[in-house]
């Protein structure tokens, strides 16, 4: 079958987006990579991926990569879930300094962080 391997490359860099398990600001994260295993190596040839052969179950992806996956989750699908990852990230931070977070802290968390997305564009 004859498709834009491009376009599938970066569906994948967006879908790859939803399932990060792990992040690191500025170092990459990690995704699971339950993905066709000739996009995966497109992706590490692009510079958005590590080497995905491996006998782990998830992915290291450049700084770079996340950032593109982001760009283009929120491009294909919108940007709800990119909010919610934030929010739920800060509260994570929050709760490390704070581990007694009530349920209106987390609600005003997350309104919080909606604002300041909504503010920066």
């Amino acid at each position: 079958m004859d498709f834009d391997k491009d376009k599938v490359d970066e569906m994948t860099l967006a879908l790859l987006y939803l399932v990060i398990c792990e992040r690191k600001k500025g170092f990459g994260g990690r995704a699971w990579k339950s993905f066709d295993w000739e996009t995966m190596n497109r992706l590490h040839e692009k510079g958005l991926l590590m080497d995905p052969k491996s006998k782990s179950k998830s992915v290291r992806m450049t700084e770079e990569g996340i950032q593109k996956a982001e760009a283009l989750f929120v491009k294909f699908f919108g940007d709800k879930l990119v909010q919610v990852r934030l929010a739920v990230s800060e509260i994570r931070r929050d709760a490390k300094q704070k581990p007694s977070l009530t349920t209106s802290d987390v609600e005003a968390e997350i309104k919080s962080v909606r604002a300041k997305r909504k503010a920066n564009g």
